[in-house]
């Protein structure tokens, strides 16, 4: 795994992060023959990639009660509730927070709400660095993960993306920098996501998804993540060639009565 960077004066939250990963993945990967077995009993993975293809601008809804830049989003958290909501709300495919220490979620989050969302195909969201957390993606039953391109060499980038699709599942390979983005094309991914959310500082900039829009293949799905408010927001990046938006705290934060109508007002592209 290539190093992060450490000569920062503030502090890398993604380098810590990593950290604590490569210690929690050790259970991970003693339970990796268990998984397995279990993948053979659960059902195919949805198709996420089709789920984002129709002509006007898909929505990737996000479950997620915490973040480390915002604290917590949802200090009463009832996923099934919020589950339903996007269903009922037109939402495309649902991301789900699984990291359970800086995010407070859980891998059984999956679980819990996979009946709720019924034909609606779920993307784990987490911090991928060994082939046991995509077995396990499978196995608990969600459709796609995430992969975080600048956490990831070349060489591991490619080998996962093959994984996923080994066992029906095409990732969302997400990207913050133009050599991220190339690492992505280069591998083949077919979902890639510009992240405006630098995730060493977690700071936030809103035109990176303008500047590496264009770098991206036009057979190539393209999702913009982080910072999407507003349904002006939204009908600027279809403008500008994005084919779906990832929302999560916007709908987090407008409770499960309101997030229905920003879900179908930020569809509206025209």
């Amino acid at each position: 795994m290539k190093k992060m960077p450490q000569n920062r004066s503030i502090p890398d939250i993604l380098l810590k992060i990593v950290e604590t990963k490569k210690s929690e993945i050790k259970g991970t990967r003693r339970e990796k023959p268990f998984l397995i077995r279990k993948i053979k009993e659960t059902p195919p993975a949805l198709d996420f990639e089709g789920a984002l293809s129709g002509e006007g601008l898909s929505v990737i809804a996000e479950i997620k009660k915490a973040s480390p830049s915002a604290g917590i989003i949802s200090s009463h958290f009832r996923p099934l509730e919020i589950a339903m909501a996007y269903r009922k709300g037109g939402a495309d495919a649902v991301s789900i927070l699984t990291d359970e220490t800086y995010f407070k979620g859980s891998i059984g989050l999956i679980t819990l709400v996979r009946n709720t969302l019924k034909s609606i195909p779920i993307l784990r969201k987490d911090f991928i660095i060994d082939d046991s957390q995509i077995y396990e993606t499978r196995a608990y039953g969600a459709d796609t993960f995430l992969l975080i391109a600048g956490i990831l060499s070349r060489q591991q980038l490619g080998e996962f993306i093959s994984l996923g699709r080994e066992l029906g599942m095409e990732p969302l390979v997400e990207v913050h920098t133009e050599s991220e983005l190339a690492a992505a094309v280069e591998c083949g991914s077919h979902v890639i996501g510009v992240n405006n959310r630098n995730l060493h500082t977690f700071e936030l900039n809103t035109t990176l998804s303008k500047k590496l829009v264009t770098q991206i293949p036009a057979c190539v799905t393209a999702v913009s993540e982080s910072g999407i408010k507003s349904a002006r927001d939204t009908a600027f990046l279809h403008s500008i060639g994005f084919n779906a938006v990832l929302v999560g705290e916007t709908l987090m934060r407008s409770g499960k009565e309101n997030c229905g109508a920003i879900i179908s007002e930020f569809k509206k592209t025209i």
